[in-house]
């Protein structure tokens, strides 16, 4: 991958995989030069496959990738808050983090999938609690992290309370992992993000649609008087290339999509026509990083397609 521009793979696995098919790409995925392996945070299928064998834990699986990757950044898109208590979050991605040699990436989300939560027994707030809990779990996790060796961190708020906390683990990247906020939010969403973010992610919408979002982050960072520039900008789609259109077909069936949908709505078509779309989300957006969604994780040709005939061009 180029030093500006990088390209990352995010997989679904409650769509159907196991651990050991997640570090299978993850190791192809080191092996071809990506930055990256991200893996969403869910324990229910969507749409219309099985799911099977089941679900894996996000965490769970991040520690195991952690101790038998050695290059690869590791992280989630997103954590789902309402799936942990902060506190436990924290330790948990500060030992992945330490298991890892410094390699980690928290994204953390409010949750919002409520079926996944009535099918294992998580609760679901209102959407308004959600998201205060959500600020209070961002403002705890990074609070921990910061708190100097020693010292106790105290933290007294609606949803959660923390008294003479010895704020351990410490991550191994200092002052702490990057973390990752994103979403559609016109309010609440660009300001927890001017606050906490290190970098902004915006999954599977429209370059007009992301530049707007972005705008509003600016505005929002502005306001605290914070640089901008410091929170990285970064999109999500779903890939979908292949080297001819019969290849192209191929890919999108196996993962029952139509190659136009995906020709509008994600990066999808010849190598030639991935490396212009990137080139005008970059020019539009200013991302600097991409997500590209595997939804096919046994088709590892298609990771080296990317790799060697879209990365060199960017």
């Amino acid at each position: 991958m180029t030093e500006n521009f990088k390209l990352r793979i995010f997989t679904e696995p409650q769509q159907g995989a196991t651990y050991d098919d997640l570090l299978r790409v993850a190791k192809h995925a080191e092996a071809t030069g990506y930055d990256a392996f991200f893996r969403s945070d869910h324990y229910l299928k969507m749409g219309p496959v099985t799911g099977e064998p089941g679900p894996t834990d996000a965490w769970v699986t991040l520690a195991g990738l952690a101790r038998e990757t050695s290059r690869l950044r590791l992280g989630t898109l997103m954590t789902a808050g309402t799936f942990r208590l902060p506190g436990p979050l924290a330790i948990a991605v500060a030992q992945v983090d330490q298991m890892s040699g410094g390699r980690v990436e928290l994204g953390l989300g409010s949750g919002w999938y409520e079926e996944e939560h009535t099918a294992y027994g998580i609760p679901f707030p209102s959407l308004k609690e959600r998201f205060d809990r959500y600020a209070e779990q961002l403002e705890i996790i990074t609070g921990l992290w910061a708190t100097p060796t020693g010292e106790h961190f105290r933290f007294d708020g609606a949803h959660y309370q923390l008294a003479e906390s010895p704020a351990l683990p410490k991550p191994v990247q200092q002052p702490r992992p990057p973390v990752l906020i994103g979403g559609l939010g016109k309010k609440r969403t660009p300001e927890l993000a001017a606050r906490f973010a290190d970098e902004f992610n915006l999954p599977f919408v429209d370059v007009d649609t992301a530049a707007a979002q972005f705008g509003r982050v600016d505005a929002a960072c502005e306001a605290i008087g914070r640089d901008a520039g410091e929170i990285v900008r970064s999109a999500a789609l779903v890939l979908c290339v292949g080297k001819d259109e019969q290849e192209i077909a191929r890919r999108a069936g196996a993962i029952g999509r139509e190659v136009e949908e995906l020709r509008l709505n994600g990066l999808a078509g010849t190598p030639a026509e991935a490396v212009d779309k990137i080139g005008a989300w970059r020019e539009r957006t200013g991302i600097s990083r991409l997500y590209l969604q595997v939804l096919d994780l046994s088709d590892l040709d298609h990771l080296d397609l990317v790799a060697n005939a879209v990365a060199p061009q960017l």
